[in-house]
């Protein structure tokens, strides 16, 4: 039980009716989850407002409702008003579970790109010194052994929360979270106190009519975060760093390539061998030493420079460092698969056009062999997606395998068709293979001495959603039962 007026403590409102005397026994916000004497917040969403269901919500036995439009309910109830109902759940659930961002230190990272393999890098190099943290982010949320499959990359205030207070039961002193513009404009992480706020990259994503409405709003959202944090860490490179830190109100600091930096990448190698692609520079600034990451692309400088900024917070030793760098890998991202001396296999979440000529153009930059890029697109979403990424791999690699991922309740010919409609504007060889499964033994049993072989597209996803189910699919897996069947032959 939680006294009402210690929850509300931390808002502007309006008592409209009722007092804040007495205790609640749960704090609600999904109308099918009312109990007796439960707190509901009332939540304006894109398709449902609960607002209209508030009679139905003290029929159910609520005792308190947090709204912010007036509603019709039985005097007996009380009833609280604030002017965003979101921003109020935030600063609730903080209360409610007792305040357990106060004691971890949590690290918040937003960005177009980056955010996911960098808060695996900065968890990695942290435990490697001896902290426990947990993660929140795009593919799971970790809380000591636990692994929870992620819906959104920032979840809803209250499970942030709940996952927080997790946490601080089970021992951890930081945590670190991806914080998407999304979860910023909708207060997802409203009254967080950030130890450190990161910023990595802004390119034009995420603007639509159920998302952002303009890209400066896209950049004044993911710019929420630098007037919510202790210390700011952030690319200078980035050509919207200025507009994202547009009235920032913490101690910045800075990475990049760049001579404004404060700590520096130069000189900057690539380094490719058989079954190893990787990267080396000089870290110069704040730190000096050299720095060797196997994962390839320019890119993954720019994320090993913010977990080193980020460890550097933490008075972590260089050795430390190094040596987590060396073990930090985000599952699905770049991920290198072992199954030849000979050539390389990656796994990786590329599953729109910018992002597979990103993957694609960082490839090349090794000289492969041969660029083989093997790939599907989901069903009931854009054909143009499908076009577009079907020129970019006809465009890019020396060899597409077209195949399945995610149909949902397309037919995968059908797919791979507008697919092919792409590849037509390219001079692209390319061979279509519909199951999955067969795509990749195709690819492993022609692959060639230097080859690169990108598996694009599901990256850490486990499963195959055909006509409303989710299969059981992971590449992990396919890659061995391949292998094995290989072996066979």
């Amino acid at each position: 039980m939680k006294k009402i007026s210690l929850l509300v403590q931390q808002l502007e409102y309006e008592l409209l009716q009722g007092n804040l005397e007495g205790e609640i026994s749960e704090l609600v916000y999904d109308t099918r989850k009312v109990s007796k004497d439960a707190m509901f917040v009332c939540i304006v969403g894109t398709a449902f407002d609960s607002h209209e269901k508030a009679a139905e919500v003290a029929a159910a036995g609520a005792k308190v409702l947090i709204v912010s439009k007036e509603v019709e309910v039985p005097e007996n109830v009380t009833v609280i008003k604030v002017a965003d109902t979101r921003y109020a759940l935030s600063l609730i659930s903080a209360a409610y579970f007792d305040y357990p961002a106060k004691t971890l230190k949590v690290i918040g990272i937003t960005g177009t790109k980056g955010k996911t393999t960098t808060t695996f890098m900065i968890k990695s190099i942290l435990e490697n010194a001896g902290y426990k943290v947990g993660l929140i982010g795009t593919i799971e949320t970790i809380i000591g052994e636990k692994h929870i499959p992620a819906n959104n990359t920032t979840p809803e205030s209250y499970i942030v929360q709940e996952y927080f207070a997790e946490m601080v039961k089970m021992g951890c002193d930081i945590c670190v979270m991806e914080v998407s513009s999304q979860g910023l404009m909708m207060h997802r992480t409203a009254g967080i106190p950030f130890e450190i706020g990161i910023f990595t990259n802004l390119a034009p994503d995420h603007i639509g009519p159920n998302e952002h409405s303009s890209f400066e709003e896209y950049a004044a959202c993911k710019g929420m975060l630098f007037k919510q944090c202790k210390v700011g860490i952030a690319n200078v490179d980035d050509e919207n760093f200025e507009l994202v830190m547009k009235d920032h109100t913490c101690k910045l600091e800075t990475i990049g390539f760049s001579e404004k930096a404060d700590l520096r990448a130069g000189n900057v190698k690539l380094i490719g061998r058989p079954g190893y692609l990787g990267v080396t520079y000089d870290l110069t600034g704040l730190l000096n030493f050299p720095v060797e990451i196997d994962i390839p692309g320019k890119f993954s400088v720019y994320n090993s420079l913010v977990a080193i900024a980020v460890c550097r917070h933490f008075n972590i030793q260089k050795e430390n460092i190094l040596e987590a760098l060396k073990h930090a890998k985000a599952k699905g991202r770049i991920e290198q698969v072992k199954v030849s001396d000979d050539f390389m296999l990656l796994i990786d979440y590329a599953h729109n056009a910018m992002s597979l000529e990103s993957l694609l153009s960082t490839l090349k930059e090794y000289h492969p062999e041969r660029l083989v890029c093997l790939f599907g697109c989901g069903g009931n979403r854009s054909k143009l997606r499908r076009y577009e990424m079907g020129e970019v791999s006809g465009k890019m690699a020396d060899l597409t395998i077209v195949t399945s991922d995610n149909p949902r309740f397309e037919e995968p010919q059908d797919i791979i068709d507008d697919i092919k409609v792409g590849l037509a504007k390219t001079d692209g060889e390319y061979v279509e293979i519909a199951d999955r499964k067969e795509a990749i033994k195709y690819a492993i049993a022609n692959g060639r001495p230097g080859d690169v072989i990108v598996l694009a597209g599901k990256g850490h996803e486990d499963y195959q959603e055909i006509k409303g189910v989710k299969y059981p699919m992971d590449e992990r897996v396919l890659i061995k039962e391949v292998l094995q069947e290989l072996k066979q032959k």
